[in-house]
């Protein structure tokens, strides 16, 4: 015999709700590098550095602003921006060395 689930409707209705953003998240990522891919392979060809500092702290400021807008913490943003930033700057490297 099976114990029914103790699991409240509402927090499972917000679960799901979660696992569906989380789902939407990781979608927008890989679209987010497969730009950033091909971003790499035109600095590559074109000579131009992996990393461009203006740019990056452009963008971490324009999503520091969208973050307050949206309610979001602006320095939770910006750790993540950075995470991703970095990461993106490693695969324009790699591709460099090819």
């Amino acid at each position: 015999m099976t114990s029914p689930d103790p699991t409240p409707p509402e927090l499972a209705r917000l679960r799901a709700s979660i696992d569906n953003i989380d789902a939407a998240l990781i979608h927008l990522l890989a679209e987010r590098f497969k730009c950033t891919q091909r971003v790499g392979e035109l600095k590559a060809r074109e000579g131009l550095p992996p990393a461009d500092p203006a740019r990056e702290e452009s963008q971490i400021a324009r999503l520091r602003a969208l973050a307050d807008d949206a309610g979001l913490d602006p320095t939770f943003a910006e750790k993540f921006l950075t995470f991703v930033i970095a990461e993106v700057i490693h695969h324009h490297e790699a591709i460099a060395q090819r």
